[in-house]
């Protein structure tokens, strides 16, 4: 399972969005059944970031946000992403995929 979040930064606030960014993804490092976690900046737009991290499935991802620490950490950065699906994984694992009613 890939979970990838995508962030618009401006230039002036990029330096303190990328300390808090590489602290969660530090967390997610850390949390059993992360395979990697890392972020990464657009090659093309320079305001333009992600947190991309891989799990071996989708309940090490969610269990990745149980607890106070995790709130602390995750909630700062996650609260900044696009309003956009962030959690992705094998069409053969996901199976018939019903759109949710927007």
């Amino acid at each position: 399972m890939l979970a990838f979040s995508r962030f618009r930064v401006p230039p002036q606030e990029q330096a303190s969005f990328l300390l808090d960014a590489e602290r969660a993804a530090a967390w997610f490092a850390g949390r059993p059944g992360c395979r990697y976690a890392e972020v990464v900046g657009n090659l093309d737009e320079p305001d333009l970031f992600a947190l991309a991290s891989g799990w071996d499935d989708v309940g090490s991802y969610r269990r990745a946000f149980n607890g106070y620490d995790a709130k602390m950490i995750l909630m700062p950065v996650l609260n900044r992403a696009l309003d956009e699906p962030s959690a992705w994984a094998s069409p053969t694992d996901v199976g018939l995929n019903v759109p949710r009613i927007r």
